[in-house]
């Protein structure tokens, strides 16, 4: 017997745990080489594991197990030749294969048999007694005269409960559930929630709020809409927008586009690298949009586009997670009208999108009604002033209010 053994490989620099969401393929199955046989999930993706040889496929960890880098997964006996081992699923159908047919009953019925003689069915038409009702007693189950006679119809439901006293109306009793369930946290849900207590815990989070007239941006996307989605085949969004004032407001001021590395140094970047939160059945997820400063809104979208669809296939690399200097989220897809946003570690800054809702604003000395979306800035007050902050939001806040000042990059 020839035994490869099956360990969990290096996968990230910084992954050193997995979770093992899922078998492939059946214990004792036959596997080929180079073919999945398991799901890991680590705290950034869900990868396949594929078989490192073909034979036999024997378990040793179970789904659900958490599992250090390098952790024995499963084995794989390669003297098992294709077709030798015999999965669950060929069991069954043999043993189905194998039921023979059960024999015929033989009909015993009869005409006789609940049928009542004419005297009987008199008595029974009188008492208004359904002859179906009636076990006979004579040859072959006919009912006699004597059935009939000692046959008494069903009694009837009394009035109390047939119909209920207008007094006391007959209520319904709900079933009511006490049951709880346990179930293990995903491996990405404990890696956020990790995270989130260390970005709050771990530095000193401030939040700045402003808000945003759209009025500007609705009608730029309702005036040219059709020609952009005409020429690229994505529609102008309002991620695209954000992302792009964003960029060119973090180029203008490195500070909140900075990361703190230790106690002692920050780290300046000469590129602005967005993370777009993405919400996922598994969890919140955040890629980073790469060179945002450096592209246009039709690539912004289709990037983004892009990077939805892999993160809620769980399709997304190691390498379409990692980075990022500077993160927006959209809390107002969900309906969120004000929230203050957890920074993204190592990120200093994060921005948050809330619900777009008509309100009444004074402008130029008029109350008029324009749709107004809240916006929040939380920021690591240990590199960001607070003066810093605002002073970015409100640069942001104008280049969304006077889009085409973003449009000519002033």
């Amino acid at each position: 017997m020839s035994i490869v053994e099956m360990r969990v490989p290096t996968i990230g620099e910084s992954i050193t745990e997995v979770t093992l969401s899922a078998w492939l393929k059946s214990d004792g199955e036959y596997v080929n080489l180079d073919e999945p046989i398991c799901e890991f999930e680590s705290d950034k993706a869900t990868l396949e594991f594929p078989a490192e040889a073909s034979g036999k496929l024997i378990f040793v960890a179970t789904e659900g197990d958490d599992l250090e880098i390098g952790a024995l997964v499963a084995k794989i006996d390669t003297s098992v030749q294709g077709g030798e081992s015999t999965t669950a699923t060929e069991k069954a159908e043999e043993e189905v294969e194998a039921v023979t047919e059960s024999p015929k009953v033989e009909e015993t019925d009869n005409y006789a048999a609940g049928h009542p003689s004419p005297a009987a069915a008199k008595i029974l038409r009188e008492k208004g007694i359904d002859p179906s009702s009636v076990k006979g007693s004579g040859k072959d189950g006919r009912i006699t005269k004597e059935d009939a006679d000692k046959a008494q119809k069903a009694a009837a439901p009394s009035a109390a409960k047939s119909e209920p006293s207008l007094a006391t109306p007959a209520i319904p009793i709900a079933a009511f559930s006490r049951q709880d369930r346990t179930e293990k946290m995903s491996r990405m849900r404990r890696t956020i929630a990790s995270r989130l207590v260390d970005a709050k815990n771990n530095s000193a989070m401030l939040t700045t709020f402003n808000e945003a007239d759209m009025s500007a941006i609705f009608k730029l996307r309702k005036t040219y809409q059709e020609k952009f989605v005409e020429k690229y085949g994505v529609k102008l969004g309002f991620m695209s927008l954000f992302a792009k004032a964003c960029a060119q407001v973090l180029m203008e001021m490195p500070m909140v586009n900075a990361t703190l590395e230790g106690d002692s140094h920050v780290v300046f970047h000469d590129y602005v690298d967005i993370s777009i939160a993405i919400s996922t059945p598994t969890g919140l997820v955040v890629p980073p949009l790469k060179n945002v400063e450096s592209l246009g809104f039709a690539e912004i979208e289709l990037k983004i586009k892009e990077l939805a669809v892999k993160a809620r296939n769980n399709s997304l690399t190691l390498d379409e997670m990692k980075g990022g200097t500077f993160t927006i989220t959209n809390g107002g897809v969900f309906g969120s009208m004000m929230s203050t946003p957890i920074l993204n570690k190592p990120q200093s800054a994060i921005l948050g999108m809330h619900n777009i809702i008509e309100r009444a604003v004074v402008v130029n000395g008029e109350i008029v009604i324009r749709p107004m979306m809240y916006l929040a800035m939380s920021y690591d007050h240990r590199i960001i002033d607070g003066s810093t902050s605002v002073t970015f939001l409100v640069k942001v806040k104008e280049l969304l209010e006077d889009p085409v000042k973003l449009l000519m990059n002033l």
